[in-house]
């Protein structure tokens, strides 16, 4: 990660492979999650996997006062920084949220449990009090003057931190959303935990909003490797998104509402993405909260955001008045340096918004026209066959996947044998003269970390000394698990803006001997009916003694004519609903629904513990 400048010659190839592999991107998956295990700090549990790592960092937090042992490096050095990895954590538990299921079925889901709780823990460690969290562990400065293997580490290990009197909005706003999206992700396997998260992450967002700053102005060492460029604004909008996702609490609603204008949410069109700036991500999750219907009165502010996030998804597809640039081949290009890691970012978020936008039978407006949804995928299909080895090189910037891979990755860990095979020790400027300046394959393989990857012309040169491009980073692989499980798993039809419930990841208890039964509603819901509604249970699992189910409820158009006025009465619900909008006493169409065409159905969702709830029509008027 040093930030050397320096001239790389480089082999320009100009002719394209004939023929492009079919990947398999359950594979890719399994080697993405390994990749996290490889940058584990502290003491390593006796499932790791990595067999040439060891322990590391074990007194890390001591001379503080405070237990920070645990975590991840961030790349390829050994320094645990705060902010990227909190950004790890919260897109490790977005691309599970989303696609959860598919990573279940390809039986990846407890690995990728284990990624966010490794990450988890020690947020938790690094936050001893309300006000109080911990934001880096080493000196980048020091580290990068060695070139040691993690366990013989000699350098300063000086914990730095945040507190009212030196502030951090950003660290602690990205460190909320962290724990707020881990309890969504926990919040079936482990309810305990999933508790103890939102708890921190409540007590972070207000420790953010309430003594607001830049976090590199008060951990003044991380400004040469991780400076905080767009502010804190969009982590305050960050945090908020996330905990009203993860509490349904109209409080962050509001505040998304009330200082979308004033923070930028509304204002900035984005054409990146990343764990500096957080604008586009924010957009497109609020974006998601139109459809499903939860704007309320914010509406016409949701929209504002909503529109900058079809501008960042039209700017992808070059389809936008300001777009992307790319290489030659069609990558996303943003900078020399581990350019890899905007790749995977975008292409993630044009993941989950054409399933949002299909799932509300929605297209992407942009300025050359209206877009397909399908076309966001087939966008981010490109980018993740691009990294994984479709390109002018044939190189896949996975390690260990393919057979054409960088085989010098910029990785302390990595390149120096393996303290298992070699445990003498590897003294700080030793490492730099025997393993640094080694023109040879790593002794150990990175197995599924995703280096910077080419420059603006599709030129890559593997040598361990580029650090522009051959080093990996957490945060190049967190948004890629949901890509390629979603790629890999496919999607069976299901409404991505309803909760869907996150598949244990190990055989559960077994189901309670009777669940409700299926059943119509009270609804004029005959074979003759304009408008059937029809519920039935999709899940169910106990907490604290008690059963809860989860409702699907299908209301179908039924007549030859557009459905409009759509008013429901649902009487005996007793928990939280998703996908229509309640209007007075009774339910009407999700905001960005006007009516709804003949033999079309919309979809809602509810939990409770108890039967289905009554649901029946009100009112209505066809056109």
């Amino acid at each position: 990660m040093e930030k050397l400048m320096r001239l790389i010659s480089m082999v320009l190839v100009v002719c394209f492979p004939l023929a492009f592999a079919v990947h398999d991107y359950n594979e890719a998956l399994s080697k993405s999650l390994l990749f996290f295990e490889a940058q584990r700090s502290g003491y390593l549990p006796p499932n790791q996997r990595v067999a040439w790592r060891a322990n590391s960092g074990l007194n890390d937090g001591k001379a503080s006062g405070v237990d920070l042992v645990g975590g991840y490096y961030d790349a390829g050095d050994n320094v645990k920084f705060g902010l990227p990895m909190a950004f790890t954590i919260t897109m490790m538990s977005w691309s599970i949220i989303e696609y959860g299921k598919q990573m279940g079925a390809n039986g990846e889901l407890a690995h990728a449990l284990e990624a966010v709780q490794w990450g988890t823990d020690y947020l938790i460690k690094a936050h001893p009090h309300p006000y109080v969290l911990y934001g880096e562990v080493g000196d980048g400065n020091s580290d990068h003057y060695c070139w040691q293997r993690p366990e013989d580490m000699t350098t300063d290990r000086h914990a730095y931190k945040i507190d009212p009197s030196n502030p951090g909005s950003d660290l602690a706003g990205e460190t909320a959303a962290a724990m707020a999206a881990a309890s969504i992700v926990f919040r079936r396997s482990n309810p305990t935990y999933s508790s103890e998260l939102l708890r921190h992450a409540y007590q972070l967002f207000e420790f953010a909003d309430k003594y607001r700053g830049k976090y590199d102005s008060s951990i003044t060492i991380a400004q040469k490797y991780y400076r905080s460029v767009s502010g804190y604004n969009d982590e305050l909008l960050w945090a908020a998104a996330w905990l009203y996702q993860a509490s349904n609490n109209e409080y962050y609603l509001n505040y998304l509402g009330k200082n979308g204008d004033s923070m930028g949410g509304t204002g900035w069109a984005m054409t990146e993405f990343g764990w500096d700036v957080k604008y586009a991500g924010v957009q497109t999750l609020v974006a998601k909260f139109l459809m499903q219907g939860k704007a309320g009165v914010h509406a016409p502010v949701f929209e504002r955001y909503h529109q900058k996030a079809e501008h960042f998804m039209c700017s992808l597809i070059g389809k936008g008045s300001r777009n992307v640039q790319k290489t030659p081949a069609g990558l996303i290009f943003r900078q020399r340096w581990n350019n890899m890691q905007f790749v995977t970012s975008a292409s993630f978020l044009a993941t989950v918004y054409s399933d949002y936008l299909t799932s509300s039978r929605g297209t992407l407006r942009c300025d050359a026209g209206n877009v397909a949804p399908s076309q966001l995928l087939s966008f981010a299909k490109s980018q993740v066959d691009y990294l994984l080895g479709d390109n002018p090189r044939a190189t896949s910037y996975m390690v260990g996947y393919g057979n054409n891979f960088p085989r010098q990755v910029h990785h302390r860990g990595s390149s120096i044998v393996s303290i298992k095979v070699h445990p003498q020790f590897v003294a700080c400027r030793q490492g730099y003269a025997t393993w640094y300046s080694r023109k040879a394959s790593d002794p150990n393989v990175l197995t599924g970390a995703v280096v910077g990857g080419p420059d603006a012309y599709d030129n890559f040169a593997d040598e361990r000394d580029n650090f522009e491009q051959t080093e990996p980073a957490t945060y190049n692989n967190a948004p890629l698990l949901g890509i390629l499980a979603r790629l890999g798993g496919g999607h069976d039809g299901y409404n991505q803006l309803l909760p869907v419930a996150i598949p244990a990841p190990k055989p559960v208890a077994a189901k309670p001997k009777s669940e409700p039964e299926v059943k119509l509603t009270p609804t004029p819901a005959t074979s003759s009916s304009p408008i059937s509604i029809e519920q039935k249970v999709t899940t169910s699992w106990n907490d604290k003694g008690r059963t809860y189910y989860r409702y699907s409820t299908v209301v179908t158009n039924k007549t030859s004519k557009t459905l409009k006025d759509l008013k429901l009465s649902i009487s005996k619900l007793y928990g939280p609903i998703w996908g229509i909008t309640k209007s007075g006493n009774s339910y009407a169409f999700p905001t960005h629904l006007n009516s709804l065409p003949a033999g079309n159905s919309i979809e809602f969702v509810y939990i409770h513990a108890a039967s289905p709830a009554d649901v029946s029509v009100s009112s209505y008027n066809l056109a």
